[in-house]
């Protein structure tokens, strides 16, 4: 394999702001000879910056139904608002990566992820549900570009044939960033005592008024710490060399949108791998948005604080799950790992839904443990079988844009709560979502061995 040095790279390693350089050397299909491991580190550390980001959802989440007294249909519009997000901005965050870079599609986003957690301190003084979700929908639209650029970039940036690995590898990050969210949430947000509904149901009007905007003041204090975090984070990025990760051929910068549409509308493939992530995202985020409330509903004698220490425990599995996971992947196909972690899902989801007794919540804490080779490897599965490299951003985006599903499966979720009268009913929603995960993994295997 050759390597490409364009005129355009030269320019780009001369930038004075590119204090951290890299010795790798990029290939003409895109990927580099060697991973340079500072810049996937610190590249891999994105991946629990928006973890963070999409645990406080959970937090939130619980924290709304009461203080704006919500249905659970209604509460998940946090949910909707957050991925919704997703949705509208990764094309234009695939555009922006293909006429410049990588690294400039990131710090756009962090900066817009910034800008985001800064407008929960306004909403906070509005004190309503619907600028609270406008916050997240900023926020979103950041963690658009990042995830954009970054899942795409983790599997591009060394050998082609440690690309999902690499992926896989960058996802185990996410986790960490999960169980600092909620721990923020839990000690920042949550406070001791009984729960919100008991503290509220005692109070006047005007005195639910007053608790309630007391209560919404501490929902800023995460987004302080994480706003410190994410200006390190930009300085930092913005210092760092990285490569540009394209294809040698020039015909990359002439494809048109239409063009690639087409292509990969053509795809079966590729669309099957869509469909099956929007079903995995919307089943995660699904699970974890009810996780709290389900142990409250199980066990009522708990808290919210209380109960988000199980949150904690489902994100520490989710991690020990990825890492579980990749060990798999050294001795046989992700496909494989892919299939026997769904179908032990699928499961486990069957045991939540059904058994009624706190047995069933830390069932749901085995359920993100098997989460962990998902996202990643259908990323990494339906990237692959786009040849065409000309597509590649466009293609990656369209794969963030199916996170879409966790704005829609939630809210599906909430309403089957509220019809049936049972949230851990609800729980049956994410038992299809899995399946339709064991189904494109046989789909995988079979399409291998032809």
């Amino acid at each position: 394999m050759s390597t490409i040095e364009t005129k355009s790279e030269k320019v780009y390693k001369g930038n004075p702001l590119n204090l951290i350089k890299m010795n790798s050397k990029q290939l003409d299909d895109g990927y580099l000879d060697k991973t340079p491991i500072f810049q996937f580190i610190l590249l891999s550390i994105l991946f629990p910056l928006w973890g963070a980001a999409a645990s406080l959802n959970d937090i939130l989440i619980t924290q709304f139904k009461h203080i704006f007294t919500l249905s659970d249909f209604a509460s998940a519009f946090v949910q909707s608002a957050f991925y919704a997000g997703y949705f509208l901005v990764a094309i234009p965050a695939s555009l922006i990566i293909k006429k410049t870079s990588y690294k400039l599609a990131i710090l756009i986003g962090l900066i817009c992820y910034i800008i985001g957690c800064s407008l929960f301190f306004p909403a906070s003084h509005v004190a309503t549900y619907s600028v609270f979700l406008m916050a997240l929908f900023a926020i979103a639209i950041g963690l658009s570009f990042l995830e954009t650029s970054a899942n795409t970039y983790s599997s591009l940036i060394g050998p082609k044939r440690f690309s999902t690995l690499r992926l896989n590898i960058s996802q185990t990050f996410y986790p960490l960033g999960s169980i600092l969210g909620i721990v923020l949430g839990k000690y920042l947000v949550f406070g001791n005592g009984p729960t919100l509904e008991e503290q509220m149901s005692g109070l006047t009007p005007a005195e639910q008024t007053v608790f309630a905007a007391e209560m919404l003041q501490k929902t800023l204090l995460p987004y302080k710490y994480l706003v410190m975090i994410l200006v390190v984070a930009l300085i930092i990025f913005l210092i760092t060399e990285f490569p540009k990760s394209k294809p040698a051929k020039s015909a990359i910068e002439n494809a048109k949108i239409s063009e690639t549409f087409k292509c990969l509308a053509n795809n079966k493939e590729f669309i099957k791998g869509i469909v099956t992530q929007f079903f995995y995202v919307g089943m995660q985020t699904a699970v974890w948005s009810f996780t709290i409330r389900l142990a409250m509903q199980l066990n009522p004698t708990i808290n919210e604080r209380d109960a988000s220490t199980f949150m904690i425990y489902s994100f520490i599995a989710f991690f020990v799950g990825k890492f579980i996971a990749n060990l798999f992947m050294s001795k046989v196909s992700p496909t494989k790992v892919l299939l026997g972690f769904s179908v032990l899902g699928s499961l486990a989801v069957l045991y939540v839904t059904f058994v009624p007794n706190m047995s069933a919540v830390y069932m749901a804490i085995v359920v993100s443990g098997l989460f962990g080779p998902c996202w990643a490897t259908i990323y990494s599965k339906t990237l692959d079988v786009v040849k065409d490299k000309r597509h590649t951003e466009t293609a990656g985006a369209i794969i963030v844009m199916s996170i879409i599903g966790g704005a829609i499966i939630p809210l599906i979720q909430g309403l089957v709560s509220d019809i049936s009268g049972s949230l851990q009913f609800s729980f049956i929603v994410a038992f299809v979502c899995f399946a339709v995960v064991v189904v494109y993994s046989i789909g995988q295997l079979r399409h291998q061995n032809v």
